[in-house]
């Protein structure tokens, strides 16, 4: 899309979100509009992109965000992030951003960025040009920005996006080829959760991008898709529909699913994604940012919170752990409902061992653990404590059938003491053999 527009749907690739942005009076901006004025942006503040070196081109010319007051986003309110930040913030995960770029140097992005690719062949230098690539960045790890009266944080704000520009617009013929080497690109980065805010259909190339990415560790969270037709019918959105990848959903401010969210994909949890406050380009914010684009950058926030809280958990574990600590469905097309940041990281799921790494991990345990079976630790007890005693009855006969046979088994004396040397031993008659108690069949 460019400035406020909606573009037409491409061939193979969308982007999962629909912009509320609407051209506001000269003399006032109202919550949510953006201002019409247009200016080229800065330079961006990241090293120098692997992709094209060309300068920004002249064509991207990003809407200006709103700049006025910004009251709480019921979002942010909603998750709670509040309660689980004492624990973590995601510092020391890196999370992969496959979409439109991003404007590095908006306030809540800063320093955000540990490297911007650009693989849209735009020649943008990896820079957003409609807002997508910037809200979806703000949401996962954007720079609490509460000290400067602004209260709006993103879920993660001490992880780090490792960006991969992959198309320019809303929409691109050759997106859904590019998609593949964008994931394969984010894990040569050392992405440990890969967002994919976009939609294509299937194919052999992404369908290996993916597990390739899985193998390595690597938590994959995509947009289930938004209502749009693109040829006559919705279908299933991909990656979100391959096995192991969260899919994610859009809900609205009742908690219920979102009229944009689509109802044909399948859907493992979802988030907030409508009437959403996040950063936008030219240095400003969307108060209305709406689609299942922005609910997956709330969903990969929370990965990177448990990938950070819990290492040692692999990324079935964490996909797992997500999808089972969810607040619930509340209707067809929302999966196990809204996602649950501080559950997720810090719920005691039966499987998952407190200091196993990555490698010893098994694999993600989705039941819970079975009922201990008494049964075979009864017989196993029993077996035990039958065959020490008979080890103790053999070494009386040891000592007992030598002795007898030299005293002609005649009665000795009632003191108990067996022998007549130094190394004569005395057996307590008190308790039975040392070192057993009677089996009662529980447990202890």
């Amino acid at each position: 899309m460019r400035g406020a527009g909606m573009g037409t749907a491409g061939i193979c690739l969308v982007l999962s979100a629909v912009v509320g942005f609407v051209p506001a009076a000269a003399s006032t901006q109202l919550p949510g509009r953006a201002h019409p004025a247009m200016r080229k942006p800065s330079p961006p503040a990241v090293k120098k992109p692997k992709g094209p070196n060309a300068p920004a081109s002249s064509e991207c010319n990003p809407s200006k965000g709103y700049r006025g007051t910004i009251g709480e986003s019921w979002a942010q309110k909603r998750l709670g992030l509040e309660r689980v930040w004492p624990l973590t913030r995601g510092q020391g995960v890196t999370v992969g951003l496959i979409d439109s770029g991003v404007e590095p140097d908006h306030p809540m992005l800063t320093g955000q960025v540990s490297r911007l690719v650009d693989l849209s062949g735009a020649n943008t230098g990896g820079r957003d040009c409609n807002g997508h690539g910037t809200g979806v960045a703000a949401l996962i790890a954007g720079r609490d920005m509460s000290d400067r009266k602004i209260p709006l944080s993103g879920v993660a704000p001490q992880s780090r996006l490792y960006v991969i520009k992959h198309q320019n617009g809303d929409s691109d013929q050759e997106g859904g080829a590019r998609l593949p080497n964008a994931i394969r690109e984010a894990v040569a980065g050392n992405a440990k959760v890969i967002n994919i805010s976009i939609s294509t259909g299937d194919s052999p190339a992404l369908a290996e991008a993916v597990t390739f990415a899985q193998r390595r560790d690597v938590v994959i969270v995509a947009a289930a898709g938004n209502v749009r037709k693109t040829d006559g019918a919705d279908g299933p959105a991909f990656p979100a529909g391959y096995p192991g990848v969260i899919s994610v959903a859009s809900l609205g401010p009742e908690g219920d699913r979102a009229e944009t969210s689509g109802p044909r994909s399948k859907v493992d949890v979802a988030a907030p994604g409508k009437d959403v406050v996040t950063a936008w380009t030219r240095g400003g914010y969307n108060l209305q940012a709406q689609g299942t684009s922005f609910a997956t950058a709330y969903v990969s926030g929370v990965a990177a919170l448990v990938r950070s809280r819990r290492p040692d958990l692999d990324q079935r574990q964490v996909v797992h752990r997500i999808l089972s600590t969810a607040d619930g469905n509340v209707g067809e097309g929302t999966g196990q409902g809204m996602v649950n940041p501080l559950q997720a990281v810090t719920a005691v799921l039966p499987g998952e061992g407190a200091t196993a790494s990555p490698a010893q991990a098994g694999p993600a345990r989705f039941a819970g653990s079975p009922e201990t079976d008494h049964r075979t630790r009864t017989v196993a007890v029993s077996v035990a404590g039958g065959a020490l005693s008979a080890a103790i009855l053999a070494a009386l006969a040891g000592v007992v059938v030598p002795l007898g046979r030299r005293r002609a088994w005649r009665p000795g004396r009632a003191s108990h003491q067996i022998g007549t040397g130094e190394d004569d031993a005395t057996v307590s008659t008190r308790s039975g053999p040392i070192g057993l108690r009677p089996h009662r069949g529980g447990t202890e």
